[in-house]
């Protein structure tokens, strides 16, 4: 089953490839809820001393104005990035006073839906566009679901590898071609195997009561005390049927094909430009006011939510799908990832490290084209993870046969070992093959998992899942107002966040045309070289 993975290392150690491995970037997000010193939605306005949320570079706000986003640079190694991450939540934590911010992906103690304020980006056409957006998600799926937080890792490959890997290869398509097929197989991988994260980071077993809003809890959910509900061998239910999950794929007739970019650009193009008549019911803009960008199955890409996506930097006013068309594949985005709510960055450098070991594996091993029945068992075994990921006898669908959970587990795990130990000769270091010890001891010992961890300790203190994850974000406040930034890093930050709000201000007095002649503009393609 990993013969060519052992030829694909075997031609790296061959041809002496390892220096152009070196140089892979790691990029991190990291979604916070802002809450009150008792654990209720923040209903303050975006703090203006960190800057502005639409132009900020590191510092901004995903669906909700109380819901920070905050993204690091890309760095050179893993470790870096989780370090720029500490550094900016420490000086957030400056700026916050007496609000904290939520260590767990899952939300609590929400009074209705009421609660969420749709995040405010001002009055450009930009800004304008952002927060309509989001009002069409609101319109479409409900609030609720669109506060839960999450960690996004983003991975590119060092550019100098493609061409010598490709001569490797035997290849002789265009350059580009080639790198966009391999990030192509790397994302097919990546939901292939993408269970294994759902279970080995998994950290939302349970759920406050009232973020179901009063709504009948789903089956195989059950009462842990008065405010909580959980699944005894859930992982991440963040990742199951009460997350962001695309539940109206079916329904609404979104198919988005990972055999190649060609396919996966026009598949989710062709979602974005096909009506629904569902949402067309919603209406666009009722009484001079915008629902929604427009009423097709989706607004724009970023609704269609997948666990990875292939992704290019935006030049201007670019969509995302043009950039792709034009400039390929410049990265990866892992967006599976549960916040860890055992380590204030909410990911651990073990966890980083082991992240690396796995994009290389799913790099490097055979990725054959997913047909339409490995499309639903990629889904079928991602949400049996999240659901009933440490159950013993949980049974996945994997190439067409059923496999114990734990045995392909462990199975995928083995297989890894001489990535990282690729890797290992590549950094001059043992933290990848240490990484991966640690891993393989969660598939042995489900109980060491984060999610039963996380049940052990509530039940242990006889606490709530809001009672644990407030005090773990006292405890992760304390954490940061302890720690110290160098002042001339200080500096840089309050720079950043006094450039973001004068961009800001510069691009709302130089608007040049109307809103809607904008939005038609963007929507078609046309406003690629509108720069910011």
């Amino acid at each position: 089953m990993y013969h060519l993975l052992e030829q694909r290392l075997r031609e790296i150690d061959a041809h002496h490839l390892h220096p152009y491995l070196r140089n892979a970037r790691t990029g991190l997000e990291k979604e916070s809820l802002r809450v009150s010193s008792e654990g209720r939605l923040s209903q303050r306005d975006h703090p203006a001393v960190l800057g502005s949320a639409l132009t900020h570079p590191w510092i901004t706000t995903d669906y909700a104005e109380s819901l920070l986003e905050l993204i690091t640079p890309p760095q050179e190694r893993a470790a870096e990035a989780l370090d720029f991450l500490l550094n900016i939540e420490t000086f957030v934590y400056q700026q916050l006073n007496d609000e904290l911010l939520w260590t767990t992906s899952m939300p609590c103690v929400l009074s209705g839906e009421r609660d969420i304020r749709i995040a405010e980006y001002g009055s450009s056409n930009a800004g304008r566009m952002k927060h309509i957006y989001r009002e069409g998600l609101a319109w479409r799926y409900g609030k609720a679901m669109q506060v839960i937080a999450g960690i996004h890792f983003n991975y590119s490959i060092d550019e100098a590898f493609w061409q010598p890997w490709q001569q490797v290869q035997g290849d002789a398509r265009e350059l580009r071609t080639f790198r966009d097929a391999q990030y192509m197989g790397l994302v097919r991988n990546l939901q292939r195997y993408g269970w294994l994260i759902i279970y080995l980071f998994g950290t939302s077993p349970a759920i406050c009561k009232s973020f179901l809003g009063g709504r009948k809890a789903p089956d195989g959910m059950e009462e842990f005390n008065e405010y909580t509900l959980y699944e005894p061998f859930g992982t991440s239910l963040r990742m199951g049927n009460i997350g962001y999950t695309n539940s109206k794929e079916n329904k609404t007739g979104v198919s988005v094909c990972y055999n190649d970019l060609d396919s996966y650009v026009s598949s989710l193009r062709q979602a974005i430009n096909t009506p629904c008549p569902e949402y067309a019911n919603i209406g666009v803009k009722v009484a001079g006011q915008y629902r929604q960008l427009n009423a097709n199955i989706l607004q724009i890409e970023n609704e269609y939510y997948s666990t990875v996506r292939p992704k290019q930097p935006l030049q201007g006013f670019e969509k995302p799908t043009d950039a792709l068309d034009r400039r390929g594949i410049a990265y990866v985005e892992l967006r599976s990832i549960d916040v860890n709510a055992f380590h204030p960055a909410g990911l651990t450098r073990r966890q980083l490290f082991f992240l690396e070991v796995f994009m290389h594996f799913c790099l490097l091993q055979e990725s054959p084209l997913v047909s339409a029945d490995e499309f639903h068992a990629i889904n079928q075994n991602q949400m049996l993870t999240a659901h009933r990921g440490r159950d013993p006898e949980v049974r996945l669908s994997c190439l067409g046969k059923s496999v114990l959970l734990r045995d392909q587990a462990r199975d995928l795990l083995q297989a890894m070992r001489p990535v990282a130990e690729m890797l290992n000769a590549v950094h001059a270091e043992d933290c990848y093959t240490d990484c991966l010890d640690s891993q393989i001891q969660l598939a042995y010992n489900p109980d060491i998992t984060p999610s039963a961890r996380m049940l052990e300790e509530m039940q242990a203190n006889h606490e709530s899942f809001f009672a644990f994850a407030q005090r773990k974000s006292l405890e992760h406040r304390e954490y940061f107002l302890q720690r110290a930034l160098d002042p001339a890093l200080t500096g840089e930050f309050q720079q950043q966040a006094k450039a973001s709000l004068a961009r800001q201000q510069v691009l709302e007095a130089g608007e040049k045309m109307d809103f809607d002649s904008f939005l038609k503009a963007y929507l078609s393609g046309t406003l690629a070289d509108v720069k910011n």
